[in-house]
């Protein structure tokens, strides 16, 4: 891609590719709590962010997309922190800046879903509003490309974010959680849903988070017949299956229940995201990601599907130099080989 291009004409160049999961990977690592999932390591272990956002650079993302995912004064009440509202969401911006000018990234401000909204109530619209309004206004005043308003269980909540971004005059992606089998949670078919924020004047629209690849693919081969604009995916990097269609929905014997902290039995390999990669690209998705337990080796991996030498591709594996499933492997002691090779 090339560098001072926003997203539109990043996005008529090729693909455009993502990388998102920031919330469960530094939560791997240590510095975010789950269950509130509160971004509250952007003020805290800053440094723990930059490096994540430098890992995914290298591994092949184009956007570098601002840490406020829960950022938001709804959810810093709960943890107490409601007064470092404003210095998390700006920080998180200035991280993503700093970072995506070491490799020519565009930055993402992000918003999602607030868990205030009630179509039933009209005041929390206005709750809503206030708080996409404040939230990307600091995103604008630290400088961002695009915006990105993800996992939105909500048609009506995901349209709010959509004028809000419109009046700060910046392009929206807007994608849907498909959490449900077939509809939001106001009740939207996903594909009518996505016509109507193309309708609306998103200049991407699609899905993230929830569904992994297999049960993510064929809804999004029914929106990109549907609309005429940029359709973007996103799943989780988990091996979901028509039996069990999302992430949280999955289960294993004697787990009490898998979602969000038993999910690594189900995870996707590398070569489960680069065939996602691909099968996207084919179907004509203009932008391809990962979202909730994405990790940077998936990303280059995706990468390299696309076509696309990366930076972290000088460490691509090299599996020929392996002192046993390598060529030197085949001289390897008869003994050794019949350990490496036991069927279960």
């Amino acid at each position: 891609m090339t560098a001072g291009q926003g997203i539109e004409q990043r996005l008529a160049q090729g693909v455009v590719l993502g990388a998102e999961g920031y919330v469960f990977e530094l939560e791997r690592r240590g510095y975010i709590k789950a269950g509130p999932y509160v971004p509250e390591v952007v003020l805290d272990f800053p440094g723990a962010v930059r490096e994540l956002h430098r890992e995914f650079l290298r591994a092949g993302a184009d956007v570098m997309v601002a840490l406020t995912y829960y950022a938001h004064r709804e959810k810093l009440r709960h943890i107490g922190r409601e007064n470092d509202l404003e210095a998390m969401n700006r920080h998180a911006v200035r991280l993503a800046r700093e970072v995506a000018q070491e490799g020519g990234a565009l930055v993402a401000g992000n918003v999602c879903n607030t868990w205030a909204y009630d179509p039933a109530d009209p005041a929390t619209s206005a709750t809503v509003r206030a708080q996409y309004t404040e939230q990307l206004g600091w995103a604008v005043d630290e400088g961002v490309d695009f915006v990105i308003s993800e996992t939105n269980d909500y048609l009506g909540e995901a349209l709010i974010a959509l004028e809000v971004t419109q009046e700060l005059g910046l392009p929206a992606m807007v994608t849907l959680a498909s959490t449900q089998p077939d509809t939001t949670r106001d009740g939207y078919d996903y594909v009518a849903a996505c016509r109507i924020l193309a309708d609306h004047g998103a200049t991407i629209v699609g899905l993230n988070c929830d569904r992994g690849p297999v049960t993510m693919l064929p809804l999004l081969a029914r929106i990109r017949d549907a609309v005429d604009c940029a359709v973007a995916a996103q799943p989780v990097p988990y091996r979901t299956s028509p039996a069990m269609p999302t992430m949280e929905s999955l289960r294993a014997d004697g787990v009490d229940r898998v979602f969000p902290l038993a999910l690594e039995p189900f995870s996707c390999t590398r070569f489960d995201m680069a065939a996602f990669a691909g099968a996207a690209r084919d179907l004509g998705v203009n932008y391809i990601g990962v979202c909730c337990g994405g990790a940077p080796h998936q990303v280059r991996a995706m990468a390299e599907a696309l076509g696309r030498e990366v930076p972290a591709s000088k460490y691509a594996p090299a599996m020929e130099l392996h002192p046993i499933l390598g060529i030197a492997g085949g001289a390897a002691e008869a003994n050794v080989l019949a350990a490496w090779n036991v069927a279960g």
